[in-house]
């Protein structure tokens, strides 16, 4: 399974992106006001970890974020560490002084 072939949808109902794989849902959640989006949770399920599919879920709503314009607040720890180990996107972070 090549996690470039799997097709993220942005779920704007449910406030998450999804991936299916099977009966198998793997999700980024997230929260919007404004011009700010703040993801919460992210869950794989655990027969389908080790195949980059988290990866794939915080690059593509990395990249809608950047589209739309959206300031990016990390509070789950899977996209934290997916922006630190990706700098590209860490000038999508909103910053507070």
């Amino acid at each position: 399974m090549a996690n470039e072939d799997l097709e993220v949808v942005d779920n704007a109902d449910a406030s998450r992106f999804e991936v299916h794989v099977g009966d198998d849902v793997a999700y980024s959640e997230y929260r919007r006001h404004d011009h700010v989006i703040v993801f919460t949770h992210t869950f794989v399920p655990p027969e389908l970890e080790g195949h980059g599919i988290g990866g794939r879920l915080a690059k593509v709503a990395l990249d809608r974020a950047r589209a739309e314009g959206l300031a990016v607040v990390a509070r789950c720890p899977f996209i934290a560490t997916y922006i630190r180990r990706h700098p590209e996107y860490q000038d999508l972070l909103q910053h507070t002084t």
